[in-house]
């Protein structure tokens, strides 16, 4: 390794011209990676509802509606005017309402309460409106420019469309503020006013060639879109610090500028190494998932890490060499304290927090897994934003709905008379549009318009368009889906089609949930190997993993003591995320321990590595938790606002555990890790000398 970095320290100069290249070509290159909003296209290609969904855009044009749009206070005619008005907007597709399920010419009063009020109550109109989902952005600002701000309109479509114009006014917030913070926690953390703005550099280099290279995936998700970047920007900071750090104690031995980069280089290879390592196996660990937003983001956030490792031991020395005339001439005292007193401290506070941590641990494991979770995107905008107050008022007039679609193949009116009545009979199915209710089955086909065959049968299948009174996810929502699904394979077997919001969400649950146990396995599996390997001891992997791991569950814990529900999502990926992210902290600190346990005893060891590592565990700690928070804060989509709260709260619970418990369990098992690490050179105290 000497001699490779020999060799980028004497070719710095290309080395640098290099990377600035790629920076911009990646700047460019990153607007034109596209960005998919919606969450059901992420559910593998094999589940019934992506199936399902395929094969009716297949057989008809109409689609299946995702969205609700209300208009209060108007007549039959003016609803029908408004329905005209709506299939008019760009991006809608088709919209169904009370005409296409009764004949209003008769009187309302004569037709069936339930079917007419699943459309018309209290003087509102709701239509089923169906929107293609390359124009749900475009749909949804007309259809509001329609109904006005007084009206109301709710679904997957509207929800998705949010997120997309959302998402992109609040990325750059975030990101500025990051920044800032990140900026501010290096100017009072370094010894130097360039060192901050240098590491910044090289941290904006590594961002923005990952962001460039996205395209080879051709799309990426609102997930990785919004944290993507800023993740990156949190967990790879350390990186550059610990080699600035290496740099400065090499030159306090060797005058040489070119010699003390190749030491700090040679001497931090192994720590930056295995913390990027286990960060980007964390990270990778979400490959496995199921859910294709796993991959999506784990790959996404994989790369990143690597290619920041790659800048750190490329780029950085390069940089850092050019610069260091201008980090000699604004250098200053250090803004921090030694932290000698705080390791004092933890001295004596060490073993008591050994013993809170090791009474937290299993009821904190057995809480993480008791939460209530939310599956889908029904519930990622809360009541203080727009979606969220139309939801409510639709709610308030025609109660919870969603509009389910069953395909069974054509031909025999008979078994679609036998399955609308079974659909009937569950008391959530308001109404049903097909064939045999709203034509009925004795009249043959051929008498019928074109028009209103073609939207209930196709060549294939008949179409049965179901008005269900539940929420788009839940207990009872999973149940009907599981019914309707019981009905459909009694009465057709061999082959039958369901879709919509509340069986994607059935979907997602069945998906995600299966992903659980798998991925937290792979990564805590991967993390331990790949620090067994580095730390070639059986005792510091277990030590450090289950440290992380109780954080993790703590974290975890908190939504189900304060009683609020979670998404899954954000629940399954966290905990990758703050194992990958954070573990590196546990590795900063064990490292330096067992350096300084080679001529200290074991008490004077944690005495020391305490002021060593303390301000580098809470710089990236600090950075990490507040770019966390700035997520969670800025952000209006529910899944990313609380994937940033968890990421906050995970960091300073990491932060914590590794500098207030792992020195009293370093200090404990002491003894355990001589004997079961290679190579140990304990040093060992002499006994007194009795007189």
């Amino acid at each position: 390794m000497r001699t490779f970095y020999q060799v980028v320290v004497k070719y710095r100069h290309p080395i640098l011209v290099l990377f600035v290249l790629l920076a911009f070509c990646g700047a460019i290159l990153s607007q034109m990676v596209d960005v998919n909003y919606d969450m059901k296209d992420y559910l593998p290609e094999s589940s019934p509802s992506t199936v399902s969904l395929e094969v009716m855009q297949s057989e008809f044009d109409g689609g299946i509606p995702n969205a609700r749009v209300m208009v209060k206070d108007v007549s039959i005619a003016q609803a029908l005017e408004y329905k005209e008005m709506l299939l008019g907007c760009k991006g809608v597709t088709d919209v169904t309402w009370l005409d296409d399920a009764i004949d209003i010419l008769e009187p309302l009063e004569l037709a069936d309460a339930d079917t007419v009020e699943t459309y018309y109550k209290d003087g509102a109109a709701l239509f089923s409106v169906t929107i293609d989902d390359d124009f749900r952005v475009e749909a949804v600002d007309a259809i509001r420019s329609v109904i006005g701000n007084d009206n109301a309109m709710d679904g997957d479509a509207v929800s998705t469309a949010l997120a997309t114009t959302g998402t992109v006014t609040e990325i750059p917030k975030i990101v500025v503020f990051a920044v800032l913070f990140v900026l501010l926690v290096l100017l009072l953390t370094t010894t130097s006013f360039a060192e901050p703005f240098i590491i910044l550099i090289g941290l904006g280099v590594a961002i923005l060639i990952n962001s460039g290279t996205n395209l080879f995936f051709g799309e990426i998700s609102f997930v990785t879109n919004a944290a993507g970047a800023i993740l990156q920007l949190a967990v790879s900071l350390d990186y550059s610090v610990f080699l600035l750090h290496r740099f400065d104690e090499c030159l306090q031995e060797n005058d040489n500028r070119q010699d003390a980069m190749v030491e700090a280089l040679c001497k931090s290879t192994s720590s930056i190494s295995s913390s990027g390592l286990t960060t980007v196996i964390g990270f990778l660990a979400l490959v496995f998932m199921q859910f294709q937003i796993g991959p999506d983001l784990g790959l996404v956030l994989a790369k990143g890490v690597a290619i920041s490792l790659i800048t750190v031991f490329l780029f950085m020395p390069a940089l850092i060499l050019s610069t260091h005339k201008w980090i000699e001439r604004t250098s200053h005292r250090s803004f921090m304290p030694s932290f000698y007193g705080f390791g004092h401290f933890i001295c004596k506070v060490m073993l008591p927090m050994v013993c809170v941590f090791s009474i937290l641990v299993v009821p904190s494991y057995l809480a993480s897994n008791k939460n209530d979770f939310y599956y889908g995107s029904a519930y990622i905008y809360g009541t203080d934003t727009q979606y969220g107050q139309d939801v409510e008022a639709i709610e308030s007039i025609f109660g919870k709905s969603d509009t389910y679609v069953v395909l069974v193949p054509v031909g025999d009116t008979a078994a679609e008379q036998e399955l609308s009545d079974a659909l009937h009979e569950l008391s959530q199915v308001k109404s049903i549009i097909s064939y045999v209710d709203t034509v009925g089955a004795e009249i043959p086909m051929e008498y019928l318009n074109e028009s209103i065959v073609e939207q209930l049968v196709s060549d294939h299948y008949s179409r049965f368009v179901i008005t269900v009174e539940v929420d788009s996810e839940g207990a009872e929502t999973f149940a009907l889906v599981e019914s309707i699904r019981e009905i459909l394979d009694t009465l057709y077997p061999e082959e039958n089609y369901l879709a919509g919001t509340g069986v994607s969400s059935y979907d997602l649950m069945d998906t995600i949930t299966a992903d659980t146990v798998k991925v937290n396995s792979i990564a805590i599996a991967a993390v331990f190997m790949v620090l067994l390997l580095s730390m070639k001891s059986i005792t510091l992997p277990i030590i450090l993993v289950l440290s992380i791991e109780t954080a993790i569950w703590i974290n975890l814990a908190l939504p189900y003591f304060v009683g609020y529900t979670v998404h899954y999502i954000a629940y399954l990926i966290i905990s990758s995320i703050q194992l990958g992210a954070t573990v590196d902290y546990a590795i900063l600190f064990t490292d330096r321990y067992m350096e300084h346990r080679q001529t200290m005893d074991k008490k004077s060891a944690i005495q020391e590595t305490i002021p060593n590592v303390t301000v580098s565990v809470l710089t990236s700690g600090s950075v990490l938790a507040v770019v966390g928070f700035l997520l969670g804060g800025v952000s209006t989509n529910g899944i990313l606002r609380q994937l940033g709260k968890f990421l906050g709260a995970g960091s300073l619970l990491s932060m914590s555990i590794v500098l207030f418990v792992l020195p009293g369990l370093l200090y404990l098992l002491d003894g355990m890790i001589r004997h079961t690490t290679l190579h140990t050179d304990h040093h060992r105290s002499l006994p007194e000398v009795r007189r």
